[in-house]
This record gives C-alpha cells, sequence and structure tokens, in this order.
C-alpha cells in the first residue's frame, strides 16, 4: 500500500507540473499584426457613362454601379470629377447637408454643360441637367476625396432619356432640341401640364427663352408683360405670318428665381 501511495503521490506531482509549465513554443508572446484602414474605392474618371436611374440621380452618393460601355444604353455621363471638400469652420460636412450640397452645387456648376455644345439658348432650352455625386460616409472615412459631376437628360417626372454614345457636342448635331428639348404635355397655365424632354409625348414646346431684369421684383407685371409681348412676336414668326397665334409666356419658379435664374420661357402648341 505505501508503494502504491507513493507512486500516485509521485504521478500527481508530475502532472502539476506539466499543467504549470507552459510550452517552450508558447512562451513568447507572438507579435502583434497592425490593423490597417480600408483602402478606397479607386475615383471614377471624366468620359465614363453610367446607367441610372431619375432616383439615383437626385441622391447625393453614388451608388456602387459599375459604368458601363458608353456605346452601350446609358443615362448619365461623368464630365468632371473634382477633389471633394466638405470642411467647413473645421468641421466635416455630413455629404447630404444642405451646407454641403450648395458647396457641391458650386463644384459641379451648369457651365458644365457646354461641353454638350450648343449655345446658351439650346442649353437652357434643353432638359440636361448637372447633377453631382460624392463617396458614401464610409468611403470618405477611409480616404475617398472626389466629386463626380455628371449630366443626365430629366425626361419627364418618372425616367431620364438615354443619351448619344458621343455627349461632346451634342447639341450642335440637327434636330438634338427634338430629342432633349423641354416640351409640355399641355400650357404651362394647364393644371395638368407636365413638363418633359420633346421626345416624349407632347402638345406644347418651349420655343425660345426670354432674358428678365436681374432686380426685377419676382412675377412683376410689367415685366411679365414685355416678356408675353415677346413671346408673341416670336410665336408670329414661327407661325410663318398666320394669325391664329396661341402662346405663353412662364416665370421660372420662385426656387429657381431664388437660385439665379433670370430667364422665363416662350411656350407655344405643337
Amino acid at each position: 500500500m505505501r508503494g502504491t501511495s507513493v507512486l500516485l503521490a509521485a504521478l500527481l506531482l508530475l502532472l502539476t507540473g506539466c499543467a504549470g509549465e507552459p510550452e517552450a513554443e508558447s512562451s513568447a508572446s507572438a507579435p502583434a499584426t497592425p490593423s490597417q484602414a480600408p483602402e478606397p474605392d479607386p475615383p471614377p474618371q471624366a468620359g465614363q457613362c453610367h446607367r441610372i436611374s431619375l432616383d439615383a440621380a437626385a441622391r447625393p452618393t453614388a451608388d456602387d454601379e459599375a459604368a458601363v460601355d458608353c456605346a452601350r444604353r446609358h443615362t448619365s455621363v461623368t464630365v468632371d470629377v473634382r477633389p471633394l471638400d466638405l470642411v467647413e469652420d473645421g468641421h466635416l460636412l455630413a455629404v447630404d447637408s444642405p451646407a454641403a450640397q450648395r458647396r457641391l452645387a458650386e463644384t459641379c456648376p451648369r457651365s458644365l454643360l457646354e461641353r454638350a455644345g450648343g449655345d446658351q439658348r439650346t442649353q437652357r432650352l434643353s432638359r440636361l441637367q448637372v447633377v453631382w455625386f460624392t463617396p458614401s460616409d464610409e468611403q470618405v472615412q477611409a480616404g475617398a476625396d472626389w466629386v463626380r459631376c455628371d449630366v443626365v437628360a430629366v425626361g419627364s417626372e418618372e425616367r431620364l432619356v438615354p443619351l448619344p454614345p458621343r455627349f461632346r457636342g451634342m447639341l450642335d448635331r440637327e434636330g438634338a432640341l427634338d430629342t432633349f428639348g423641354t416640351c409640355g404635355t399641355a400650357s404651362p397655365a394647364a393644371d395638368d401640364f407636365r413638363r418633359v424632354a420633346c421626345a416624349q409625348p407632347h402638345t406644347w414646346r418651349a420655343l425660345d427663352v426670354v432674358d428678365l431684369p436681374p432686380d426685377a421684383p419676382f412675377l412683376d407685371e410689367a415685366v411679365t408683360d414685355q416678356a408675353d409681348s415677346t413671346c408673341q412676336d416670336l410665336a408670329s414668326d414661327a407661325s410663318g405670318g398666320s394669325l391664329e397665334l396661341t402662346w405663353a409666356f412662364e416665370w421660372p419658379t420662385r426656387a429657381q428665381w431664388d437660385a439665379g435664374q433670370r430667364y422665363g420661357y416662350c411656350w407655344t402648341p405643337t
């Protein structure tokens, strides 16, 4: 019995020693692996084409959609990529904040429509608009610092009009406004009036634009009378001397006026 007790004691001592002593390989701590910040996605490139919806065009951040071949159906063209600056008074602005959107409107100005060709009148009569996209908040935190300036053609309240394979100079081509011009589903004075691109079914068309005095009060009666008279003359010229004329002058909306638009539209039935 004594031998058995000694043997058990020795075995317990051996097990205790093995449990208390770490293996040689684990006695040294493994070197720490430094954490790496996520890399931002590659920035977009000017000249790329995208297939986006009207809803997507109104969002402040870019979707994850891939660029498509410009020879294929697409609804937007990236005309410029510019640096993103959302720091104001030492604070980073959220990309969807009003202050950030005002800054982005200056970063991607309407003057970029010059790349589509046409004179100022043609650009004003077209349904082309400049929209902008920024990286998501996550991508901004990862270091993305670009603004994507795109041009789209608004077909109606529901959808965009596909753009041609070759964007530059598109408004210089014959019949460009027959597709991308501004038309209406009714007289602009009618309750059921809807503004559409001329490629869509329509009954009225914006024939020309009339410059308005920059210091005029909004909806000023005297200015309205003068602009309406100008539209009458334009309608008469377009009718070939017909005595039966129908026309309408349309002021910019209050929001457009506040944003600096100082021209209205002359409309005639088609």
